[in-house]
């Protein structure tokens, strides 16, 4: 054989065995777990209080996510809100989310819309619009919330505990701390 087809070859058989050895494993891909969850099961916490807001918020549900299930393209919640309380005006940068009423009358405000729902609505929230919701019913609000991308479910569990557990308000700097490290997927408006 010659040098040069020699060389072929083995630049040939570099080519296919070299990749494998440099390259970075793929991740672990987590095996999605089918779930049946009933309206109370789930993983349940209570927003904790924050500055400004000393008592404990409103109850949600984590139902699936990448801990609960295992799903690596969604987060689906569901929350309870008293009359009187409000979700903050936010938005998420990098999810899209929808919301679906199932009880209650809110007063949602979606980007320059301002708009009463009732039970029964859906709100479709694109990444990056500004939303508020505000029970001015007088019963509770129960809603669910399905995000386009996981995220969120992070920035809710570090501002919440689970029920049961001592709930111990936020600090302003503890809040500030919370908000700055979950920026890509929640910005809360300065009030």
């Amino acid at each position: 054989m010659s040098s040069l087809i020699l060389s072929r070859y083995t630049a040939a058989i570099l080519v296919m065995i070299l990749p494998g050895f440099f390259s970075v494993p793929p991740q672990q891909a987590v095996k999605a777990t089918p779930l049946i969850l009933e309206e109370n099961e789930g993983e349940r916490r209570v927003i904790r209080g924050w500055p400004g807001h000393p008592e404990p918020g409103e109850i949600l549900t984590l139902k699936v996510d990448p801990k609960n299930g295992g799903s690596s393209h969604l987060v689906f919640m569901s929350v309870s809100l008293g009359p009187g309380g409000q979700i903050p005006a936010h938005r998420h940068p990098s999810a899209d989310e929808i919301l679906f009423l199932q009880t209650g009358t809110a007063r949602v405000q979606l980007g320059d819309m301002v708009r009463e729902a009732h039970a029964g609505a859906t709100v479709f929230i694109p990444s990056g619009t500004w939303i508020s919701v505000s029970n001015i019913g007088k019963d509770d609000i129960k809603a669910l919330g399905i995000f386009s991308s996981p995220g969120f479910e992070d920035f809710m569990r570090e501002v919440s505990v689970r029920e049961g557990e001592k709930n111990i308000p936020l600090s302003e700097s503890e809040n500030a701390a919370i908000e700055k490290k979950h920026s890509h997927a929640v910005i809360y408006r300065e009030q």
